[in-house]
């Protein structure tokens, strides 16, 4: 917890208490569904809640804002980011239903009622959002295309509207195609850490 107050200075102590308590929590839902590798747990803070609030330090959500979080797995960016931007709203979607049983549990015992978790393919989910969020699950390219058009035409922050795409490595032949959407922040800009050398939020505005 202490890397995240490193970077977070300010967070209010409701914001403090649940971001403490996330650790237990998914140490003890990992013990019966296995939603993070377990030698992973000894970096949580680092390679899960930090890396999913690397986008609050690239955008100031505004009030009102809501936030479809895709692919979600057990909660990852949505749930860090929730508890950071309580007045907006997430929806946190997932094909495989113990991982959205995992989600609804830790957002229950967090009574974070700015959450909701859905079972769902994200083709299948007719809602449009301000923002897609999502850590790297398949090429972005086809990212894009199953997500593009759930993009709210509404504009109300200072970002535009689009998706927001945590990935590493080289990923340049996969955005070459979007020409001046894209913006490329690394993470490294934010933090310091070994960790987040080679790994860059994506930002298309659609």
């Amino acid at each position: 917890m202490e890397i995240i107050l490193k970077y977070f200075p300010h967070l209010t102590a409701d914001q403090k208490d649940k971001l403490t308590q996330l650790k237990d929590l998914y140490i003890d839902w990992n013990t019966k569904i296995n939603v993070i590798s377990r030698k992973d747990m000894d970096h949580f803070y680092e390679h899960h809640v930090l890396h999913s609030l690397s986008i609050a330090s690239f955008a100031e959500f505004s009030v009102g804002t809501t936030i479809l979080d895709v692919g979600t797995g057990g909660g990852f960016p949505g749930i860090p980011l929730a508890i950071m931007f309580p007045k907006c709203k997430f929806h946190l979607i997932d094909s495989i239903g113990k991982k959205i049983k995992v989600v609804s549990e830790v957002a229950k015992a967090l009574k974070l009622t700015n959450v909701t978790a859905e079972q769902v393919r994200v083709e299948n989910h007719p809602v449009k959002y301000d923002f897609v969020v999502s850590r790297a699950v398949i090429a972005f390219p086809e990212f894009v295309s199953l997500c593009k058009n759930k993009i709210s035409p509404t504009q109300r922050n200072a970002i535009t509207n689009g998706i927001i795409y945590l990935k590493g490595g080289d990923f340049a032949h996969e955005i070459s195609r979007f020409g001046k959407q894209i913006s490329i922040i690394p993470l490294n800009t934010y933090f310091k850490e070994e960790f987040f050398e080679t790994k860059k939020i994506i930002h298309l505005s659609i």
